[in-house]
């Protein structure tokens, strides 16, 4: 009696969960894509309910522009950089915090006051103008992570020409806080993917995990030549890639890479070519793959090595070959 009160037990709860479990491959996916932060974007979403989150996604990416975008002159970081009165919101602080965290880590190699040495080499706000010696020693006197600080909620710096860049990381925390929009909307399998940053979660459309394309680096300024280095599976992480062929300009005979060495004061020129960092939310691997690419392979390396919350793989040139270099559990 006791055995078939079980089994009757048994049906009547799987019955329960027949009528009430829906079936992932019936779970619609929906795609949105458009351009944001001078570059495009693409999610890729399954929502339980199948409706669409487009207002939404579009909210998420409207409160990270009027928070970090240095081309808003109304948003939390223009009106800091301006030495304006602002309430800095939590977007902001968010990246603040994490910044900072990782321009300690690596001694600034990443260091978001870089902000005037970017515009100074062409690739910032401002127009590129005849780049000296004298003039990027006199600008590098207000490129410095330890000379601002936060305090009682205010942006306190050593220099009124101090002016900050979260250009590095912006995008991928955008990446975060859509992935957290359509987390809290009951988004349990999703893709978002800003300018090359990605933040993913559960299964891609297929049942299977997202899978995603590491290019090869191959020097091409129109963004047009998209050769696949290698395609890998993610699922639960953000990843995010920095790399010196994409964004540069070439000037008597030499190439000028959008990555600026905070430290020196000039474009980085090393044989690493491409880093892609993967770790838990894609704020930190983006912060993380440009402190790698300053830096270089053999400081790269290191990191990625002596960190339990990163791994990365690494393209870089050799004796005129290239070569990959992956951390042991990428």
């Amino acid at each position: 009696m006791k055995k078939k009160s079980l089994v009757a037990l048994f049906l009547f709860a799987l019955a329960a969960f027949m009528l009430f479990y829906t079936p992932k491959e019936d779970v619609e996916y929906q795609h949105r894509d458009g351009f944001v932060f001078g570059t495009v974007y693409s999610v890729t979403y399954a929502n339980p309910e199948n409706k669409g989150l487009s207002v939404q996604i579009n909210n998420a990416l409207k409160a990270v522009d009027n928070s970090l975008s240095m081309f808003n002159k109304e948003s939390t970081i223009a009106k800091v950089n301006n030495n304006q009165p602002v309430v800095l919101d939590s977007l902001f602080l968010t990246v603040w915090k994490v910044g900072q965290e990782v321009s300690r880590s690596t001694d600034g190699a990443f260091d978001m006051t870089v902000a005037p040495l970017v515009d100074l080499w062409g690739f910032g706000l401002k127009n590129r103008e005849a780049v000296t010696d004298v003039a990027v020693d006199s600008i590098r006197q207000y490129v410095g992570y330890e000379m601002i600080e936060l305090v009682d909620g205010e942006i306190r710096k050593a220099y009124p020409e101090i002016r900050i860049d979260a250009g590095a990381i912006a995008k991928g925390f955008a990446c975060d806080v859509v992935a957290d929009t359509l987390e809290a909307y009951g988004c349990t399998d999703f893709c978002v993917e800003i300018g090359g940053e990605l933040a993913v979660k559960g299964r891609n459309p297929k049942g299977v995990n997202w899978h995603i394309a590491i290019n090869k680096p191959v020097e091409d300024s129109t963004c047009v030549n998209s050769e696949i280095q290698e395609v890998v599976e993610l699922t639960n992480c953000g990843m995010a890639t920095s790399g010196n062929y994409r964004n540069y300009y070439e000037l008597g005979g030499k190439k000028y890479s959008h990555t600026i060495d905070p430290r020196t004061g000039y474009p980085v020129r090393h044989n690493l070519l491409s880093t892609t960092i993967v770790a838990s939310d894609c704020i930190t691997a983006d912060a993380w793959a440009t402190a790698c690419m300053v830096a270089g392979l053999e400081k790269a390396k290191e990191w990625i090595n002596n960190r339990s919350d990163i791994n990365g793989y690494l393209i870089y040139e050799e004796n005129g070959e290239i070569k990959i270099w992956k951390s042991a559990d990428f």
